[in-house]
């Protein structure tokens, strides 16, 4: 089952995905500028095959609903993230807000 629904953050929408797979969760949020996600989500991949697409984004493990995702600190970020200000170890919610 796939479920999109917007969620709001300090009165700002950000759309929150989760897609049941067997075994797992893929969880993310995002804006038009980033997003947050699971495990799912290759960090290295992003900042060394695809650096150019100067993808904003960062990851956090260990998670399986979106609220978990929001409160869990991030595991990895990628470049374009850092240059936001979004470290490792910044709660979700903290790092969605940097990408507006």
């Amino acid at each position: 089952m796939i479920n999109m629904q917007p969620i709001y953050i300090e009165g700002i929408t950000f759309l929150a995905i989760s897609v049941e797979l067997p075994k797992t969760n893929l969880l993310t949020v995002s804006n038009d500028k980033g997003y947050i996600m699971c495990g799912a989500l290759d960090v290295a991949l992003l900042n060394e095959k695809l650096k150019d697409r100067k993808v904003i984004a960062g990851r956090a493990v260990g998670v399986k609903t979106i609220q978990q995702l929001l409160d869990a600190p991030l595991e990895s970020v990628t470049y374009e993230a850092e240059e936001l200000g979004i470290t490792k170890g910044m709660i979700g919610r903290e790092a969605l807000l940097r990408m507006i």
